[in-house]
């Protein structure tokens, strides 16, 4: 076969991996716009598919109080599941590329714990004179950021490589854990409670305002990281070799892990911690993309939205007339779908 032959076949190959890429792409999003359909459509007033596609098509033709359920009370919750899944699955996915580590998201690294104790440490001292659902993110936010911050530092220390943020990380995970089950065991019945259950995960506090700050967090971290896919995927091949293509490996360690510490913090500041999505959503990902940010990142995204969006489903039929703590249910789910995870990959590499 000739080389002009070769290349040809490459090139095709290639174009049928893209279209493929783009289908799957597509795919994801017509799955999040179905489990936004299934997560209104959910809840304690029973409210059918057909009557939910109708409000939201025309919300002015049907009667007030299904106008009111599922425009004010519904959609707000469904959304926000949504963008708090594509913002944990954009960090989770950022994580392990950046330290090239598949147990790597903003849960294992310890921001998930720095913000939960952030927001439960201001509960504790009543919001500090500012109104609790405004302080409450705010300290979650704070906190994050702190725990970021000492991430950052030691990301400008010679020869600090992956494996010493990684460590770092999960040092920082059982300090804020500590300092949290401290808190709680200082705290009064009704306050340990009342953190307990923030700490589970809840999207019924979410609210359009909040649901616009974290949207344009989200919009513009996720654009900033898709201008240095290229860069990303360039890491993938290693450290030494991403430097060898010109990449600025400390910086672009450090703009990246600014973008996803601010993606989390806004993220568990408004509906608490949740788990395991940061950490899953990027390996079904990359099962059916492989490496090429591109592709990656915002597949990444919609399989956060789509796996928490199932998960607000779930929370609200498992026991019929009350709603499951969120975090409780991403664990439950995330938990075995991780085992099988890891199970096929040692079966591939069998």
């Amino acid at each position: 076969m000739q080389a002009s032959d070769l290349y040809r076949a490459a090139g095709s190959s290639y174009r049928q991996r893209q279209r493929r890429h783009g289908w799957l792409l597509l795919a994801g999003a017509a799955l999040c716009l179905c489990l936004l359909v299934l997560d209104i459509a959910t809840g304690p007033s029973a409210i059918g598919l057909a009557e939910v596609v109708h409000t939201l098509l025309q919300p002015e033709a049907g009667d007030s109080a299904t106008r009111t359920i599922v425009m004010s009370m519904r959609l707000p919750v469904a959304l926000m599941a949504l963008a708090v899944g594509a913002a944990l699955g954009l960090g989770g996915a950022e994580m392990q590329t950046l330290l090239n580590n598949p147990l790597a998201s903003p849960y294992t690294l310890g921001l998930a714990a720095a913000a939960g104790f952030g927001a439960a440490l201001t509960l504790y001292f009543d919001g500090f004179g500012l109104p609790v659902l405004i302080a409450v993110p705010l300290g979650g936010f704070l906190f994050c950021m702190l725990a970021a911050s000492l991430l950052f530092a030691l990301a400008f220390v010679p020869r600090a490589g992956a494996h010493v943020l990684v460590l770092a990380g999960i040092s920082l995970l059982f300090l804020f854990q500590a300092m949290l089950s401290l808190l709680q065991f200082i705290s009064s019945p009704e306050l340990s409670q009342q953190i307990t259950f923030w700490l589970f995960g809840s999207l019924l506090r979410s609210t359009w305002h909040s649901l616009a700050c974290l949207a344009a967090v989200l919009l513009a971290c996720g654009t900033l990281l898709l201008r240095d896919a290229w860069k990303l995927t360039a890491l993938n091949l290693g450290e030494e070799r991403a430097a060898s293509l010109g990449v600025d490996v400390r910086r672009l360690r450090l703009k990246t892990l600014s973008l996803v510490s601010l993606l989390t913090a806004t993220a568990i500041g408004f509906v608490g911690v949740i788990g395991f999505i940061g950490l899953v959503s990027p390996h079904i990902a990359r099962m059916l993309v492989g490496a090429d940010q591109r592709f990656f990142l915002p597949l990444s995204m919609l399989c956060g939205a789509a796996l928490l969006s199932a998960a607000s489903v779930l929370s609200k039929i498992l026991l019929p007339g009350a709603i499951f703590p969120i975090g409780i249910v991403t664990a439950l789910v995330g938990v075995p779908f991780f085992f099988a995870l890891i199970i096929n990959g040692v079966r591939r590499h069998a």
